[in-house]
């Protein structure tokens, strides 16, 4: 009905009622089509349910494989090198002094631009580019000291 007053108000008062049947059937063919496709992938992914499992905590993204193009690596060698990288990394973010520590974070592992990092962090863009660039620099000297190039 509102749609009708909103949108045909200027209309003949004739051509109200024939309006007001056309606006019905398409507001309900979409509440039915959104039905649909929303029943459709409630469908698909209670397929990756257990019929005879009666876990509360089932997850369907559990079920699937992970990717071959993934960050981690199928080597258990290689998987306990990085874990070591990764480590000695948080071990010299650690020493990084508050402000390039958080800018860093922000720029890199947030993904935030200099603009959204300059808000969080209540300072110039310049300023986040200024402590990027150093703790870029630091990270880089503490890491090729302790022998990691990446």
């Amino acid at each position: 009905m509102l749609k009708l007053t909103e949108k045909y108000a200027t209309k003949p008062a004739q051509e109200l009622p024939m309006l007001f049947q056309r606006i019905l059937q398409n507001t309900i063919h979409d509440h039915f089509r959104r039905q649909k496709v929303r029943s459709t992938w409630t469908t698909l992914l209670s397929a990756f349910g257990h019929k005879d499992d009666k876990d509360d905590d089932f997850d369907p993204l559990e079920t699937l494989p992970a990717r071959l193009d993934s960050n981690s690596p199928a080597d258990p060698a290689q998987q306990h090198q990085q874990a070591e990288i990764v480590g000695l990394i948080e071990q010299a973010l650690a020493r990084l002094p508050a402000r390039q520590r958080e800018a860093f974070l922000l720029r890199y592992w947030e993904e935030l631009d200099v603009a959204e990092t300059a808000t969080a962090m209540g300072c110039s863009e310049g300023s986040v580019k200024t402590h990027c660039s150093r703790a870029v620099h630091a990270l880089a000297g503490m890491l090729k000291a302790r022998g990691v190039s990446l």
